[in-house]
């Protein structure tokens, strides 16, 4: 590094990472929040179809917000990190909310009706591939939902991660090297 180039101090880092760190948790936090305050126990209707679309389009946007934000970014490796930590609870509350409407709205689309907490975790299973089979969808728009979320999770896995880390690696370099012009 040049001579001229002061690198942050220790104090600076880590106070840098506790803001981050705080401002993923107040946002996934307001997230959950806002989920489990919503009155989810009216029918899944083409409004709601149409507010998860709405829901996985602003993720979208999201993603290509924070990939620019990202390269842009003093911290670009802490950067992706909250960008990964904000933006796949809002892809998971939204499938969330959406199986709580369906079960809610037309019981028996699940093999048990769900709450806010049950539609979380079966979203979480699915996500994480791991599938219990204590939940599992009955219906054939239960099963297409379910199959666009695991669509989606491997969209999220494959493509958004190389997106982000993409944008973290050229934020890498762009910063090194502004610090290395003298």
């Amino acid at each position: 590094m040049d001579a001229g180039v002061k690198t942050p101090s220790r104090r600076t880092r880590r106070m840098l990472v506790l803001w981050t760190a705080l401002r993923t948790v107040v946002i996934t936090t307001c997230l959950l929040a806002a989920y489990f305050a919503a009155p989810l126990d009216k029918p899944f209707t083409l409004l709601s179809a149409v507010a998860l679309g709405f829901a996985l389009a602003a993720f979208g946007a999201l993603v290509a917000w924070q990939a620019r934000a990202i390269v842009r970014s003093p911290s670009p490796r802490l950067r992706t990190a909250e960008a990964l930590a904000t933006s796949v609870p809002l892809f998971l509350v939204a499938f969330a909310a959406s199986y709580c409407l369906m079960e809610n709205g037309m019981p028996g689309t699940f093999s048990e009706p769900l709450t806010h907490v049950d539609a979380l975790y079966f979203t979480m299973t699915v996500f994480s591939s791991v599938g219990f089979g204590d939940i599992v969808p009955r219906s054939q728009l239960a099963r297409t939902l379910t199959s666009a979320q695991m669509l989606g999770d491997l969209i999220i896995v494959g493509f958004v991660a190389k997106v982000l880390l993409g944008a973290m690696r050229r934020g890498v370099e762009r910063r090194d090297r502004e610090t290395d012009d003298p």
